[in-house]
């Protein structure tokens, strides 16, 4: 590989590199040093300008040349005088072929740096469950190496995704969650609360090679051909699913699991029904009240002549089967997409607080009987995390999603968080997201959010972070050995080109003499 610059000092974690003449080193950019006790790569976080020439002289020129005279300006010997420095971070000691580790000396003096190459990561490993997470990306350009990591570990140990809008999260979720359809290892349950991810008008996980057989849509609003109708029997309902959804006060939470632990099945239709059967003994009627009315309206339920009736997906006849059903298809390492997108905020949450508590306590029990570990690992993907483990929700109580966030691992579930805002999520839990996959953040708190909860040191990142560009990102976690810049294809080339492997060859039979 050519040589683009010189070490010429510095520090251990500041190497100060002189750009060659001709060549053009990129933030973000990763560039290797060859010593004799191995191989050091580095990674840009910085780039200035140097020169031999005293800011006066050069004050004096700029001001020739801007006002004409630019043939009283030419420098003798330019490109020597004048010339760029990049700050340097190193990454990773390579040592031998197949053995990196982490830096603990400086490079020669005077040492070259040059690109990277294909076999300076001959090191990375192919694990039996592997999990793609696009190229290695060196500035803004890929190289040919694919980043495969374990995806049971990954999956489990959670998974979070921040960036700013329009950086590409959805283009990252769809490229991760195509990549895993086919693997018999793990699960998704998909909660789209911008019908975004099956592809319903344009290219989507339906159009992976095994949607019909791996991939299982449910919808309220008109469900197309080969997809479920989004019904849940609201006898399937309990107190638990309620964490997160609604804010209820501590008396209003103990009067709804009265009414659970007295009338069973039937406890909230004898709420929208305001039953004061056990609330004159215990509970004020206004307490009574005020669930009533967040009910009804999380619920789309309104009582007429003493009956109740449902207007949106949960209803008292239909829909006995749907949450057990998604339960069964996620145990058989299926997709399942439920779209929530014609819902209010609660009711989204609800449901996918339901699902997410019914394939929890399967698992819990299945490990209680020593029967987990034949099932594959299941992810749950959340859109706008904080709203469901953000620190203003936490502070009403836990919920089933921040129970996955502290306890998942243990019973092979984990999350999939997206966010702009890494910040609203409380410390702890961002401890817990084991991977993060960052894409651009504009916002500096955003950035110190994400950069003091990395499982990498990320102190010198931040300025790199905010140049991620789309299709450009960080991955830093436990399983990886260091913070590693990726590429992603873009979803709907990945699409295109699975549709042409279909496409059949035309015959030229008959046209041969």
């Amino acid at each position: 590989m050519q040589t683009v610059g010189q070490i010429l000092g510095g520090e251990f974690s500041k190497i100060i590199v002189r750009q060659k003449s001709g060549r053009n080193i990129e933030l973000g950019e990763l560039l290797a040093a060859d010593t004799k006790t191995g191989t050091i790569i580095f990674q840009v976080y910085d780039l200035e300008y140097g020169s031999q020439i005293s800011r006066e002289a050069r004050e004096m020129m700029s001001g020739l040349e801007l006002e004409g005279f630019s043939e009283k300006t030419e420098v003798i010997e330019g490109e020597i005088r004048n010339y760029v420095i990049a700050h340097l971070e190193a990454m990773l000691h390579i040592v031998e072929k197949n053995k990196a580790k982490t830096p603990k000396c400086l490079a020669d003096f005077f040492s070259c740096v040059r690109e990277v190459s294909e076999n300076d990561f001959s090191f990375l490993s192919k694990p039996e469950d592997t999990m793609t997470l696009g190229m290695i990306r060196s500035g803004s350009k890929a190289l040919p190496i694919e980043i495969l990591l374990s995806g049971k570990d990954v999956l489990r140990h959670h998974i979070l995704i921040p960036a700013t809008t329009g950086r590409g999260k959805s283009n990252l979720v769809k490229y991760v969650a195509w990549n895993l359809i086919e693997k018999d290892w793990c699960a998704l349950l998909v909660l789209d609360p911008h019908d975004e991810y099956y592809g319903r008008s344009g290219a989507g996980l339906k159009d992976h090679p095994r949607a019909k057989e791996k991939v299982v849509y449910y919808t309220a609003d008109a469900p197309p051909a080969g997809a479920r109708t989004l019904k849940i029997n609201i006898k399937c309902v309990k107190p638990r699913h309620f964490g997160g959804a609604l804010n209820l006060s501590e008396p209003q939470n103990q009067l709804i699991y009265a009414f659970y632990n007295h009338y069973g099945s039937d406890w909230i239709e004898n709420i929208l029904q305001r039953n004061e059967e056990i609330t004159n003994e215990t509970f004020d009627k206004r307490t009574l009240g005020v669930v009533f009315r967040q009910m009804q309206s999380v619920l789309s339920a309104k009582v007429k002549d003493g009956n109740v009736m449902y207007s949106g997906i949960f209803d008292n006849v239909s829909g006995k089967t749907t949450v057990s059903d998604i339960v069964s298809l996620l145990e058989s390492s299926k997709t399942v997409i439920v779209d929530t997108s014609t819902l209010s905020g609660s009711a989204e949450i609800l449901v996918g607080s339901i699902i997410s508590s019914e394939i929890f306590e399967r698992y819990k029990r299945l490990r209680q009987q020593g029967k987990l570990g034949g099932k594959p690992v299941v992810s749950v993907v959340l859109e706008e995390a904080p709203r469901v483990i953000g620190q203003e929700v936490l502070q009403r109580g836990p919920n089933i999603f921040s129970t996955i966030a502290r306890e998942g691992r243990k019973f092979n579930i984990g999350l999939l968080a997206i966010t702009q805002l890494p910040s609203l999520i409380p410390k702890q839990i961002l401890a817990n997201m084991n991977t993060k996959i960052i894409l651009g953040l504009e916002l500096a708190s955003e950035r110190r959010a994400i950069i003091e909860s990395a499982s990498q040191d990320l102190s010198k990142s931040e300025k790199t972070i905010a140049s991620l560009d789309m299709g450009e990102a960080i991955i830093t976690s436990n399983f990886t050995k260091f913070a590693v810049p990726i590429k992603l294809p873009y979803f709907e080339e990945i699409v295109n080109r699975e549709k042409k492997k279909d496409v059949p060859k035309q015959s030229f039979r008959g046209l041969v003499s």
